[in-house]
């Protein structure tokens, strides 16, 4: 791979010098790439984890997306993008900021079909030039534990109008239900990584667990650029340019993200942001926690397997279960 990479959560990673080092070991990948912009993709997997990383330079100021991302509550308007997010709430917990998740199948479901995870919200550093923001669950599906999202900004250089980013997104059922996918699913999902070349000459794309984490991870990646790209818009505009956007950019990548077709995911979107508003209203309002995230991405999904290191569910049981299936399955 090159220049070796440092996770977010290494020690030394706090610091805009050691963000924009390793933005410059990989210059020659964000500048030439299948994706036609400054960003790069890669994934690995260990016997206790499988990480995907994207980074990317997005042409946002650091100031704007710094001040976002000390509101928790605009994560929820991110998340909600996703196919497989049903329903988030930010709240106040005993340890501060809470994000309540939902996550549950790729089409309208009730939320009690749904399985929550609640992260855990802070700003782990702040300085005039770096942010670093967490976002811990302790607990997932399936036993699972140990989730983690981790963002990383950096200014890109100074006076520039672009911000670089690390978002370290761990999210759970990836690893949970892969080993249940059936067959015909398992050769057609794949993710973006090249690992070799057909009878044809056509690229062969990474598939299993590491192609679900890397779609994941770009899934997100999209959710934060059609965030960004709403927070311009007149307040009562700005639901329906995310979801318009999010589709179209997602849809850039059919072979990967193509899941639904427009007119559906903009139902179901529309439906379950009715019902979190309405669920929102519900509990008193924590002005704390409002807000309009404005936010730049190196971005990063890391799903952890159980202690034991065996994947939790066995084939017939993930396909039985309603309650969690694997986003982007």
């Amino acid at each position: 791979m090159g220049a070796q990479i440092a996770r977010a959560d290494d020690a030394d990673t706090n610091s805009a010098a050691s963000l924009r080092a390793r933005y410059d070991g990989l210059q020659n990948r964000l500048d030439h790439n299948s994706f036609h912009r400054p960003l790069h993709l890669e994934s690995s997997e260990a016997s206790d984890s499988v990480t995907g990383d994207i980074y990317a330079r997005i042409d946002y100021p650091f100031a704007t997306v710094r001040a976002a991302l000390n509101n928790p509550g605009d994560w929820c308007d991110i998340l909600i993008l996703h196919v497989n997010t049903k329903y988030c709430r930010a709240s106040s917990g005993a340890q501060g900021a809470v994000l309540n998740v939902s996550i549950g199948r790729k089409y309208d479901e009730p939320l009690n079909k749904a399985y929550r995870v609640d992260f855990a919200y802070r700003v782990a550093a702040q300085t005039a030039d770096y942010l670093q923001v967490r976002l811990n669950a302790d607990v997932g599906p399936f036993s699972t534990r140990d989730y983690r999202i981790v963002l990383e900004q950096s200014r890109w250089n100074p006076g520039a109008p672009s911000s670089l980013f690390l978002f370290v997104c761990l999210w759970p059922g990836g690893t949970a239900c892969t080993a249940g996918l059936p067959r015909h699913n398992r050769r057609s999902k794949v993710g973006f990584a090249v690992v070799g070349s057909g009878s044809d000459g056509q690229p062969i794309h990474i598939g299993g667990i590491r192609g679900l984490v890397e779609r994941n991870t770009m899934r997100y990646y999209l959710a934060i650029e059609a965030f960004l790209g709403a927070v311009s818009a007149p307040p009562q505009e700005r639901l329906e340019k995310r979801l318009r956007e999010w589709f179209a950019a997602s849809e850039r990548y059919p072979r990967q993200l193509h899941e639904m077709e427009q007119g559906e995911y903009l139902g179901m979107k529309r439906k379950e942001y009715l019902r979190q508003q309405t669920e929102l209203s519900r509990h008193r309002p924590d002005r704390r926690l409002q807000g309009r995230a404005e936010l730049t991405l190196l971005a990063s999904n890391f799903v952890r397997r159980p202690r034991d290191g065996n994947l939790p569910v066995s084939a017939s049981s993930c396909r039985q279960s309603r309650r969690l299936p694997a986003p982007g399955c």
